[in-house]
């Protein structure tokens, strides 16, 4: 068995075709696990909270310590009280990328959909309009001098800082957002394919490196704990980080 190709495991061809003039519609695997994730996402809260109990049991209790570790881990931390509002969105969106980030320990599916850099351009660019209408919408001016024009930082200095920071916000910010996410879900997707390639490779046809098998099967059960760990860890980041910059919008000046 030969180890797959980086195309092998990242590109999959269309099911569906669906040309409107010059755009590509098509339907493929990556398209119909993001409808799942969805679906998954929506139905896990919709189902928890559809008879909500004042003593939570089973998927209420589930969710609501999602719900809860959002709130109490990210959003208090960073943006304090007043990003109250946006627990419903940071929510959404960390249930979300965990959904689509544990999509590659999951039998029979084994692609982890963030994996895909259109997927986390997507989300970033999502973030990105909400931190900056939190921003405007308490007043452009303001907003852009909290951003462009530091406090306390000599006059002189602004030639080299405000560029620093414009680029730093608005450009760096979501590039950084998003490579994140994809850089370490392409990774560990890349690692685990190598084990298990190994693995079966090792093991048939049957031969004297059979023997050896079960040490990759070992690396490739470890690193099957490490990735669900990873895939949280990620989700964490990604929702935290935007927490914060929503946080910056509130308050730039600080």
């Amino acid at each position: 068995m030969k180890i797959p190709s980086i195309q092998e495991l990242f590109n999959f061809p269309p099911l569906v075709e669906v040309h409107i003039g010059p755009l590509d519609f098509s339907i493929n695997r990556i398209v119909v696990l993001i409808w799942l994730a969805t679906c998954f996402t929506a139905a896990f809260y919709l189902i928890a909270f559809r008879r909500p109990k004042i003593v939570p049991t089973g998927l209420q209790n589930l969710a609501e310590a999602v719900v809860d570790f959002v709130r109490q881990g990210i959003v208090f931390q960073v943006m304090g009280p007043e990003g109250e509002r946006f627990v419903p969105f940071l929510t959404t969106l960390f249930s979300f990328i965990f959904t689509l980030n544990v999509f590659e320990i999951t039998p029979l599916i084994n692609m982890p959909v963030s994996s895909r850099m259109a997927i986390p351009m997507l989300l970033t660019l999502v973030v990105y309009v909400v931190f900056n209408f939190v921003g405007f919408s308490r007043g452009p001016i303001s907003y852009l001098k909290g951003v462009l024009f530091p406090p306390e930082v000599p006059l002189p200095l602004y030639l080299l800082v405000t560029p620093i920071e414009a680029i730093s916000v608005f450009v760096m910010r979501p590039v950084s957002l998003a490579v994140r996410l994809f850089a370490n879900m392409v990774a560990g997707h890349i690692i685990l394919a190598i084990f298990f390639a190994t693995t079966a490779a090792t093991f048939w046809p049957i031969k004297i490196t059979s023997l050896f098998t079960p040490l990759p099967l070992a690396f490739s059960i470890v690193l099957v704990g490490f990735e669900l760990f990873v895939s949280a860890l990620q989700a964490y980041v990604f929702t935290i980080l935007s927490g914060l910059y929503i946080a910056d919008a509130m308050h730039p000046a600080h």
